[in-house]
């Protein structure tokens, strides 16, 4: 058929013509991104509440966790001191940084495999961006991680140990490690919402990590398979942090590490979350 001198295949659909073109998948996932960082004030609340629900009727709260993490300081402390044949006065220092700061990187993992998974209704029923469950997930571990850290100053006065400029260290550090645990969060938070068996994985393994990594003890036991200790990432994680509260120098490779794992994780990350983004929803 020929309208207007031409066939009608090559008629412009006025509909068409003036329908604004559908976004990249990337370009969703960067709005995501800044939609999810500007409702702050959201996943702040969500989170705080998430603590108040769970210790809802407990007299002491979210302290009963510093309580609990108190008795286990104290308990390996005092045996792990013997074992290793070293000063309680430098070595119970040592063993709460790197308990605390275990708890919260461990703590983030776990929760991130379910970051999506626990907030299906939530998922299929309101329209949030996904980056605000991520969030929460984050902040929520973050300020468990603060309650604990009352800890810190009464075992290092108790202990005689001070604490000098180079604790300053430690801001970088612990952002370094949200962001780690922002983009753990969505990557195991989508694997765990389409392949269920991700969570217990993860859990099993952690239990494994956990006694192989220099938390309770020294990376210098390892002797000459040092490197061994130094290369870990999740060591590298604890040394940030826990190095400058000790006015030690990091190991040789930790910045690096994290930082290579910050920049390398977020790239990745990315484009995960740009191609399935989608279909999370779906998951769920």
């Amino acid at each position: 058929m020929i309208v207007a001198g031409k066939p009608l295949s090559a008629q412009t659909d006025p509909v068409q013509a003036t329908r604004p073109a559908k976004p990249n998948r990337g370009r969703l996932a960067l709005r995501d991104l800044a939609s999810g960082m500007s409702q702050h004030w959201l996943w702040r609340a969500m989170a705080m509440q998430d603590i108040v629900l769970r210790y809802r009727g407990s007299v002491l709260g979210p302290l009963w966790l510093t309580f609990s993490t108190a008795i286990m300081i104290a308990a390996m402390g005092f045996v792990y001191s013997q074992i290793f044949h070293l000063d309680p006065e430098r070595y119970v220092p040592f063993l709460t940084l790197g308990l605390l700061i275990w708890q919260f990187i461990s703590s983030v993992i776990t929760d991130g495999c379910s970051a999506f998974m626990s907030v299906q209704h939530a998922i299929q029923q309101v329209r949030l961006p996904y980056t605000v469950h991520v969030l929460r997930s984050v902040f929520r571990n973050l300020l468990i991680l603060g309650h604990n850290a009352v800890l810190i100053p009464i075992v290092f006065l108790m202990m005689g140990h001070g604490i000098g400029w180079d604790a300053l260290m430690v801001i970088p550090g612990l952002i370094l490690l949200c962001i780690n645990g922002f983009w753990i969060s969505i990557l195991l938070g989508m694997l765990s919402a389409r392949f269920r068996d991700v969570p217990p994985i993860v859990a099993a393994l952690l239990q494994v990590v956990f006694f192989v990594t220099p938390v309770f003890w020294t990376v210098e036991t390892l002797g000459k398979y040092r490197h061994v200790g130094d290369f870990n990432p999740l060591f590298a994680a604890i040394d940030v942090i826990r190095a400058p509260l000790l006015g030690e120098p990091c190991a040789p490779y930790s910045w690096q590490i994290v930082g290579i794992m910050t920049v390398g994780g977020l790239l990745v990350t990315a484009v995960f979350f740009s191609r399935f983004r989608s279909r999370i929803a779906y998951w769920v």
